[in-house]
């Protein structure tokens, strides 16, 4: 067997770009691209950070201090909206337009113009959502999940704002997923078939696959939503006929394979991360593909697991509580399987590397918080506490957010062709791996304590751990722009890094090959 060489060749016509800020606005290069996904994903998880470091800050101590409860349901919406549809997926979007071509062999994606169009969308559709907070009567305030009837009945004018805003989110991935389906499917070099392709080309494929599925459903949902609000309908009005748990039923259907869809690019990141540092190939390939298409399936049939407290038959309680924990069934398989593949391993701890260990250790504790979550007669105590704040932000943050900073550091020596410092970057992951526990951690204890979620003031018994925990969140927040720093640095200049990014620093080979062929750490690869 031999390595997938590195470089492709660059015959695409559409890439000798005109200079300026037309080479922006008309590229079609899929670097390019993926770079403006990127930068957009940065600057929305700033935004929406800084909206989470105002929520903390007034939690910081009990009493109304910065904002009325209002504006501060505005901002918890504002900031859930932003970070999953603005900051996670787009960074996913640019990792793939990226890295997918040149790992599978591909000149560039396999609908240049389309790939074009479905970023520079998504710069309206949020500029349009984020104008709402302006408009008179607020921003939506009624929770990113947007349950009816707080958002038809009961929702200010601005909503019809955030449903053609969602809308336009939606496209955007629609058209992404189209482009990343056709590009691996068709692209591929002669040799290879499916079964060697890269991890993380497997993961987007299962991603794309999700998001054409679900997007749709989340588009129906809330023209449902525009109808009942504009045009007299009662889908969800309980006074005509209609029932407002439908809309529940209706977005966790698209919700929960939502969640896979930022978190199954993240695992195919770890699974080119971890042989890396390890030294080692992959352990378990087949399984690790077959874990994936597995998770991707059952994600479509755990949805009401959120709506427990609805007063579902006992039987359909059940059966989602059994549905749920049967998935975490192919997650612990792709858990062992990189824990395997560090067992008795040549280990290095690089930055890219700190990620991924972090990740494995907090995205298991978030998932075993899941689980706690998926038992129903216990989830009756949890629901909307901040305990269930706190397992989907322990699986969302280390999961998808370090998924992103750990491809950004294994990465950005190949995109920019300089080193980054290992030392500032070490700085980064410490700070932002010991805060993130003290932001996070504390809230399972105001959870199982009782304190309810969406509130901007609450009893003096949960002062002590708002106060923690808030303090944790400036500390993460302020980590940050460390790493924005970094990249920066990084693009401007620094030590040069060689064709094989990590062979030069560490001894390691840059292979995109998962698993990597054996004793591919002593030959070099070939060359076209």
């Amino acid at each position: 067997m031999s390595t997938i060489p590195i470089e492709v060749q660059d015959h695409n016509p559409h890439h000798s770009a005109p200079p300026g800020i037309k080479r922006w606005l008309l590229t079609t290069n899929h670097k390019d691209i993926g770079t403006l996904y990127l930068w957009f994903s940065l600057l929305m998880f700033l935004l929406g950070g800084s909206m989470a470091m105002g929520i903390r800050a007034e939690l910081f101590k009990p009493g109304l201090q910065f904002f009325e409860p209002h504006f501060f349901n505005q901002l918890t919406t504002m900031h859930g909206l932003i970070m999953i549809f603005g900051a996670v997926m787009p960074a996913f979007v640019g990792l793939a337009n990226w890295m997918l071509p040149i790992m599978i062999g591909a000149p560039d994606m396999a609908l240049p113009r389309m790939n074009n169009w479905s970023f520079w969308i998504l710069p309206f559709a949020f500029t349009l959502l984020i104008s709402t907070l302006f408009m008179k009567g607020g921003a939506p305030d009624f929770g990113w999940t947007a349950y009816a009837p707080l958002s038809t009945t009961y929702g200010p004018k601005s909503t019809d704002f955030f449903i053609f805003s969602i809308h336009l989110m939606g496209i955007s991935s629609i058209m992404g997923a189209i482009n990343i389906i056709a590009t691996i499917l068709n692209l591929r070099a002669p040799s290879m078939t499916l079964m060697k392709m890269p991890i993380f080309v497997w993961t987007w494929l299962i991603t794309a696959f999700l998001l054409i599925a679900v997007m749709p459903i989340l588009a129906g949902a809330v023209t449902m939503m525009l109808m009942d609000r504009n045009f007299g309908t009662s889908f969800f009005n309980a006074a005509g006929g209609g029932d407002p748990v439908m809309y529940q039923h209706i977005f966790w259907f698209f919700g929960h394979p939502e969640v896979y869809i930022m978190i199954l690019p993240s695992f195919g990141i770890m699974s080119e991360i971890i042989p890396t540092f390890s030294r080692k190939r992959l352990f378990g390939y087949p399984s690790m593909v077959y874990a994936t298409c597995s998770i991707a399936f059952l994600s479509f049939l755990v949805w009401a697991h959120h709506m427990f407290t609805t007063g579902m038959p006992v039987i359909g309680e059940i059966y989602f509580m059994l549905a749920t924990m049967l998935i975490a069934v192919p997650t612990g398989v792709k858990i062992f399987n990189w824990v395997a593949t560090m067992f008795r391993g040549s280990l290095s701890f690089e930055t890219p590397m700190l990620f991924a260990v972090a990740f494995l250790i907090m995205f298991t504790m978030g998932g075993f918080s899941g689980l706690m979550l998926a038992i129903v007669p216990a989830d009756f105590q949890y629901h909307d506490t901040y305990f269930v704040v706190a397992h989907f932000h322990y699986v969302l943050v280390p999961g998808a957010i370090f998924g992103i900073m750990a491809a950004v550091y294994y990465w950005l020596p190949k995109w920019t062709g300089h080193y980054y410092s290992e030392h500032l970057s070490k700085v980064h992951f410490w700070l932002s791996a010991i805060s993130i526990n003290v932001l996070f951690f504390p809230m399972h204890f105001l959870g199982l304590a009782g304190m309810p979620r969406r509130i901007p003031d609450y009893a003096l018994e949960f002062a002590d751990f708002n106060r923690i925990a808030s303090i944790g969140g400036f500390v993460f927040g302020a980590s940050q722009l460390i790493f924005l720093y970094i990249i920066i640095k990084t693009i401007r200049g620094g030590e040069k890094a060689p064709a094989l990014v990590w062979e030069g620093a560490n001894g390691l080979e840059w292979t995109l090959s998962s698993p990597p062929p054996y004793h591919s750490f002593s030959t070099p690869p070939l060359v076209p």
